[in-house]
C-alpha cells in the first residue's frame, strides 16, 4: 500500500521488490521463483487479464488447481483492481451456478477438464469470458500470459473498495458472498504479521488450499509481507510435510493436519527441530490434541480465531500462555465481545454470542443489503452467530455455534442444503443433518432420515447420489434411518438430541 494507493498489491509488492532476488517459492522437486520472477509473472497475468475485458471492479470467479499460476492470478486480480473470488475445487457445476449467478463475473476461471460445464453455465448467466488455468502451466489464460508484457500499472483502489468476493455457508438460506476489502485485508495481513512474530529468514510450509481465507489470505499474505520463502505443496500428505517440516519455521493447519502428523510414529521433536511456529483454526481443535502435540514436540500450537467475514478476529498469545480450549485475545485494533441475543455485553464466564468490530469486519453480504443489516448492531458491532465464553482477563472460548453450521475439515456445510438434496430422493420422509465429532475433521456430517413412499434407498445408495449434486465435504459420511425425528412442543426438530444420540459413531 503506498501513500495514496490502499490496493493491497501495492502494499504486498513494495515487500516483493524489497526480496528481490530472494526465493518467493521452493517446490518439492527443487525449482525455485523468486520474487522478482514473482512480480513479473504477476505483470504478466494482470495484462492477460485485461485482455480477456477484466476492468477494475469486475468480478473474477476462480475454480482451478492449486499451483503458483493461481497465485499469480490472485495477485494479478488485485493489480488490475478488479475482484477475485475464489470457488472450492470441489464444487460442482450445479453450485457453481449460483455462484457466477450472484457475482455475475466478467471472467470465470476455470480447468481445461471443466470448461465444457462452465461454458454452458457462463452462457446462460451472461459472462462475458471463460479462461482456463490448468495446474500443469497450460489454459487459454496461462497462454496469454506467457505472451503478454512483463510490468503492467497496479490500478489505484481506495481502501474502502472491494479485493475479495467469498462465498461462506451461512445458517439461513444460500451462501452469502462476504465483500472484502483491500483494507480488511491489508490490515489484518500486518496485524498477525506483527502478532505473530515474523523476522528474516522464516520459512513458510504452505500445504492449505487457497481458496479459502486461511490459506490465502492468512498464510500467503504473512509470508508475502515478510519476504519469506515458501515451500509450496499442492495438498496436505504427511510424507510430504514431514520431509520438508525439518527446513521450515512455520507452518498453518486445521486441525486435521495435526491429528494426522501425530498418528505417525517419525513425528517428533526432531522433524521439528527448527520449527518455531505451528498455527491451528478453521475448526476447533481438542485439548487433547494440544496436549499430546507439546509432549510429542516440546511445540505448543497456537490456536486462532476468525471466519471468513472477519479474517481473523482473536489469538493466542505468541509469547505468553496458550490455552488449550481457547482462541485467545482479541487482535489489536479489533474490540470483541460477548452479548446476549440484543447486542448487550454479558458478565464474563457466562456463554452469549461473540460479536466483533474494527478494520478486519467485511463491508456485507453482496447485494444483500437487508441481511447485512441484520448481522449488524447499531453499533457497528458484527454479530458473529458463534457462542462463546470471555474469562476477566479478556481471553476467549468458543463452545458453540448458536445455529447448527457445521464445520468439517476446516470447510462450512449448511445443513440446509444437504437436507434439501436428500428430501428429494425417493423413498425418503424428511431428513435432519447434523455433525458429530470425527477424530479427523472435526466434526463428520450425518444424515438422520425417514422412509417414504415408495423402496428408500440404502445408506451407500443416497451417499453415492448426493456425491454427484454436492462437494465432498459436504456429503454424509454415515446415514441413519429412524421412525420419526425427535421434535419439541413447536414441531421443531431436536438435532441436539440427534447429536447425543449419535455422539459416539466416529469414536
Amino acid at each position: 500500500m503506498t501513500e495514496d494507493n490502499a490496493n493491497l498489491y501495492a502494499l504486498l509488492d513494495a515487500r516483493f521488490v524489497e526480496a528481490g532476488d530472494r526465493t518467493a517459492f521452493r517446490m518439492p522437486d527443487g525449482s525455485r521463483m523468486s520474487y522478482g520472477a514473482l512480480r513479473a509473472q504477476v505483470s504478466r497475468f494482470a495484462n492477460a487479464l485485461k485482455g480477456f475485458g477484466v476492468a477494475p471492479g469486475d468480478r473474477v470467479t476462480v475454480q482451478v488447481e492449486k499451483s503458483l499460476d493461481n497465485v499469480a492470478l490472485y495477485l494479478a486480480v488485485l493489480k488490475v483492481g478488479a475482484v477475485y473470488q475464489p470457488l472450492n475445487t470441489a464444487y460442482t457445476p450445479a453450485e457453481i451456478d449460483y455462484f457466477v449467478s450472484d457475482a455475475e463475473p466478467s471472467l470465470v476461471v476455470t480447468t481445461s477438464a471443466r470448461r465444457a460445464s462452465i461454458d454452458e453455465i457462463a452462457a446462460k448467466r451472461g459472462v462475458r469470458a471463460v479462461a482456463t488455468l490448468d495446474g500443469d502451466g497450460k489454459g487459454t489464460l496461462a497462454e496469454a500470459a506467457a505472451t503478454a508484457g512483463s510490468t503492467c500499472e497496479t490500478a489505484m483502489r481506495a481502501g474502502d473498495d472491494l479485493a475479495g468476493l467469498l462465498y461462506t455457508s451461512g445458517t439461513t438460506g444460500r451462501s452469502k458472498g462476504a465483500m472484502l476489502t483491500h483494507d480488511n485485508l491489508s490490515s489484518n495481513a500486518l496485524t498477525l504479521h506483527e502478532l505473530w512474530g515474523f523476522k528474516p529468514g522464516d520459512v513458510l510450509l504452505h500445504a492449505l488450499p487457497i481458496f479459502h481465507v486461511h490459506g490465502l489470505y492468512v498464510a500467503l499474505n504473512t509470508a508475502f509481507l515478510n519476504g519469506s520463502e515458501i515451500i509450496w505443496l499442492d495438498r496436505f500428505d504427511v510424507d510430504t510435510v514431514l520431509r520438508f517440516l525439518p527446513e521450515a519455521s512455520v507452518m498453518m493447519g486445521v486441525p486435521t493436519f495435526y491429528t494426522r502428523l501425530l498418528g505417525d510414529e517419525r513425528f517428533g521433536r526432531e522433524v521439528c527441530r527448527n520449527m518455531r511456529l505451528f498455527v491451528s483454526g478453521s475448526a476447533p481443535m481438542l485439548a487433547e490434541t494440544h496436549e499430546t502435540f507439546a509432549a510429542r514436540t516440546g511445540l505448543e500450537i497456537l490456536e486462532r480465531y476468525g471466519m471468513t467475514e472477519c479474517g481473523m478476529i482473536t489469538s493466542n498469545p505468541y509469547e505468553g500462555e496458550r490455552v488449550p480450549g481457547t482462541v485467545g485475545y482479541a487482535l489489536p485494533g479489533v474490540s470483541v465481545r460477548v452479548a446476549d441475543g440484543e447486542g448487550h455485553e454479558i458478565p464474563h464466564g457466562e456463554v452469549g454470542i461473540v460479536e466483533c468490530k474494527g478494520p478486519n469486519v467485511f463491508k456485507g453480504y453482496w447485494r444483500m443489503p437487508e441481511k447485512t443489516a441484520e448481522e449488524f448492531r447499531a453499533d457497528g458491532y458484527f454479530i458473529t452467530g458463534d457462542m462463546g465464553v470471555m474469562a476477566d482477563d479478556g481471553r476467549v472460548s468458543i463452545v458453540g455455534r448458536g445455529k447448527d453450521l457445521i464445520i468439517s475439515g476446516g470447510f462450512n456445510v449448511y445443513p440446509k442444503e444437504v437436507e434439501t438434496e436428500i428430501d428429494q430422493l425417493p423413498g425418503i420422509g424428511e431428513s435432519a443433518v447434523i455433525g458429530v465429532a470425527h477424530p479427523d475433521f472435526g466434526e463428520g456430517v450425518v444424515a438422520v432420515v425417514t422412509t417414504g413412499a415408495g423402496t428408500p434407498p440404502s445408506e451407500d445408495e443416497i451417499i453415492s447420489t448426493l456425491a454427484e449434486r454436492l462437494a465432498k465435504f459436504k456429503v454424509p459420511k454415515r446415514v441413519f434411518y429412524v421412525d420419526e425425528l425427535p421434535r419439541n412442543t413447536m414441531g421443531k426438530v431436536q438435532k441436539a438430541a440427534l447429536k447425543e444420540r449419535y455422539a459416539d459413531i466416529f469414536a
